[in-house]
């Protein structure tokens, strides 16, 4: 693709991903495995991850202005989640291109049925998602031990994340975001924010395992050209996150995983059996 066409892609990328807080490698990992069906995972994977700590951190710095970073949380999970996508990193490496790729576009259908099934969030404590977030985000009008108790789910579910978000070269917000709102019951701009925050270090992690093993050799112009994209993409994004409902946030983003997943798994069967 020439390098006005990833551009143009980076903007929707960084502009998708961070209104729904997963750094848009849902979208950007799918395209590139269909863009370059040739190229090694971990070559793809740090492509991706690269891109999705560009459109993590312009995002990250809309959703500070906009007051809606849970910080506390957020830096406990970032702890977890930083082990997590430094182990997927070095493991993305030993899968072949076909399992890679089915276990990429499994994921992210698996994902969509996830959110799709799941009942609406109901919201505790009657509190508004920017005073939560003016206060730190510490309970979100929530009792503190239950808060506690949360975020101790939040920790362990941030390393599975950055584990299977690294791995895959997707980010990991398309689990993040909905698992803190259904599990963890964060007011969904706040897990986006929360999560785009999170997403601006495991994503770095993984990206410095790629090139510090040499994966990165070939991934710098696509990488660039891309992250100029994300960084004006994401700016938007997060501009938009408040006026977007909740709930079509959550559909739209459950309606573009199936329709990728189900792409990529196709293309990876009949590469196999082709």
């Amino acid at each position: 693709m020439h390098w006005i066409g990833l551009v143009a892609l980076g903007v929707v990328v960084g502009a998708l991903g961070t209104l729904v807080g997963a750094g848009g490698g849902f979208v950007l990992m799918p395209i590139l495995v269909l863009l370059y069906p040739d190229e090694k995972p971990e070559a793809l994977a740090c492509i991706s991850l690269a891109v999705v700590f560009l459109n993590a951190l312009s995002g990250s710095i809309g959703y500070a202005r906009l007051k809606l970073i849970d910080y506390s949380s957020g830096k406990l999970f970032l702890l977890s989640g930083i082990p997590g996508a430094v182990a997927g990193a070095f493991v993305t490496s030993l899968l072949p291109r076909e399992a890679f790729d089915l276990w990429l576009g499994g994921t992210l259908v698996l994902a969509a049925l996830g959110i799709l099934v799941a009942s609406p969030p109901r919201q505790e404590g009657g509190g508004d998602e920017n005073g939560a977030a003016e206060t730190a985000g510490a309970s979100h009008g929530i009792a503190p031990a239950a808060v506690a108790q949360r975020r101790v789910r939040g920790v362990i579910l941030s390393f599975g994340v950055g584990f299977i978000s690294s791995l895959l070269g997707i980010g990991g917000g398309i689990i993040h975001v909905p698992a803190m709102v259904y599990l963890l019951r964060f007011p969904v701009h706040v897990a986006a924010a929360t999560s785009h925050f999170v997403l601006t270090g495991t994503s770095l992690a993984g990206t410095l395992v790629h090139i510090f093993d040499g994966s990165f050799t070939s991934g710098y112009g696509k990488t660039a050209a891309l992250g100029v994209g994300v960084i004006v993409g994401a700016q938007i994004g997060a501009r938009f996150s408040k006026r977007a409902a909740p709930a079509w946030i959550l559909r739209g983003l459950a309606i573009a995983l199936a329709g990728v997943g189900v792409r990529v798994i196709m293309v990876a069967i009949s590469k196999t059996h082709g």
